[in-house]
């Protein structure tokens, strides 16, 4: 899917209009265009399945013992995103992903560049990580997966209940971290 500036542009002059605004005043002749430019880049990550984020960042690196419940911790990795909801800003977003490698290592940065580009699509919290947990899983051949992000929402933030403190978390857990106790509580360990 290919995002449609064109249609894009379309719309945030009606959306002028309908607020009220004359879309070809001075400070607003450029809005459609300028929004339609940051559409594609915020919203890049609805470009792809979660299978081709995979493939895009599956780079590994063999792992010579891997008879071993070791654990790679990449935490508090800075995304945002925006909710399917309101189209309201995810902010303040840091992800942890953890997962037991099988056979081999993912490198570093691409777990990073995984939670960014799926975060750059309209989500909810959960099923980013849902998302992230997926995809770490395809390219790193790991089912054994755990994801947890912490992020404040302007839909309750900056509008309704207008909350400004509230963080929400959400966890998910995958293979070994959904049924080992111990595993968990080593994760939560190193979250904190």
């Amino acid at each position: 899917m290919a995002i449609d500036k064109n249609a894009i542009m379309e719309h945030i002059r009606g959306i002028l209009i309908a607020l009220g605004d004359d879309p070809e005043r001075e400070g607003l002749k450029e809005t459609p265009e300028r929004v339609a430019n940051m559409y594609e880049e915020i919203f890049e990550g609805m470009n792809y399945t979660n299978r081709e984020i995979a493939d895009m960042f599956c780079k590994t690196f063999e792992l010579p013992d891997s008879e071993n419940d070791d654990m790679v911790i990449v935490k508090d990795i800075e995304v945002f995103s925006h909710c399917e909801h309101h189209l309201a800003l995810m902010y303040d977003m840091k992800v942890t992903v953890a997962y037991i490698p099988d056979g081999k290592v993912l490198g570093l940065s691409k777990i990073a560049r995984i939670a960014d580009m799926a975060a750059k699509r309209l989500q909810l919290q959960e099923k980013l990580g849902a998302d992230i947990a997926e995809i770490i899983s395809i390219a790193s051949g790991s089912q054994d997966v755990a994801v947890y992000i912490e992020g404040k929402h302007s839909c309750m933030t900056a509008r309704g209940i207008k909350n400004g403190s509230s963080y929400t978390r959400s966890t998910t857990l995958r293979g070994k971290f959904k049924t080992d106790t111990a595993l968990q509580n080593r994760l939560f360990l190193q979250i904190k």
